[in-house]
């Protein structure tokens, strides 16, 4: 009989996380590490990576930086590649990687849309198929560990003017999560979705300190901010065994913003 008891513990299990080289990124990586995890830090600049992969090993960690690009097909399997040969096979995705182009559609460059669309669909349909091809050719189907975990938005089920192509792209990986975990549960792999409210991050932190920025905070019931680390106890559990019966699920965390 499987204890219900839910434990934190990665030990054994080798995580890769797209986007790790700022925000959220960093802090799922680091979260992820220190359950245990080796964790396979991924973006396009590997520069930017050095320093949270030689502070993470300081620590005593298992952490790999490869040079990664979520929306070409090489770049995506060659990183694996690495990672596989560093740790072996990768059980654990976190499909984190995304960028934001604000702008009402009338005045939104075309080039603009592409390039998010890119990197925020394209790249996340990329890193999960390649995740889950890894994982069935490693035996998910009979170890049940596959776990992906698509980073999503609030941004996807509520209107936010002039967020039109970061929503539109939101709402793209919060459906396809859904359909991925249905396609793949067979396989062993659970596919669940997490869609965080508004974090102070480098994708988004000075604005918050714009009169528009300060004027949204207050219409929101309490009033602040999330943390980073508000997201840390869900990460832990979609990765861990005891999210064996979670699939096609969306997480909301928001800190009550969309009530």
């Amino acid at each position: 009989m499987r204890s219900g008891v839910f434990s934190c513990d990665l030990s054994g299990r080798t995580a890769l996380v797209t986007g790790a080289s700022s925000g959220l990124g960093v802090r799922f990586a680091t979260v992820l590490a220190q359950a245990g995890a080796n964790v396979v830090l991924a973006a396009r600049r590997l520069d930017r990576l050095e320093h949270l992969r030689d502070r993470l090993r300081a620590e005593g960690h298992n952490v790999l930086a490869v040079a990664m690009d979520v929306t070409n097909e090489a770049s995506t399997i060659a990183a694996y590649d690495a990672a596989a040969e560093a740790f072996g096979p990768v059980d654990t995705v976190i499909a984190n990687a995304g960028m934001n182009a604000e702008g009402a559609a009338t005045e939104l460059a075309i080039d603009e849309w592409d390039n998010l669309m890119a990197v925020n669909v394209r790249g996340a349909f990329l890193t999960a198929r390649e995740g889950a091809r890894r994982m069935r050719a490693a035996g998910s189907k009979e170890r049940g560990h596959g776990r992906i975990v698509l980073i999503s938005s609030i941004t996807a089920q509520s209107v936010s003017p002039g967020l039109v192509a970061y929503s539109a792209s939101k709402a793209a990986v919060l459906q396809m999560g859904r359909v991925m975990a249905r396609d793949w549960a067979r396989s062993g792999i659970n596919v669940n979705i997490v869609a965080p409210g508004y974090i102070a991050t480098d994708m988004n932190g000075d604005w918050f300190e714009t009169d528009a920025g300060r004027r949204l905070v207050d219409k929101w019931v309490r009033r602040r901010l999330m943390e980073e680390s508000d997201l840390d106890a869900i990460l832990l559990y979609l990765a861990s065994d005891a999210a064996r019966a979670v699939t096609g699920s969306v997480f909301t965390i928001d800190d009550g913003q969309t009530l």
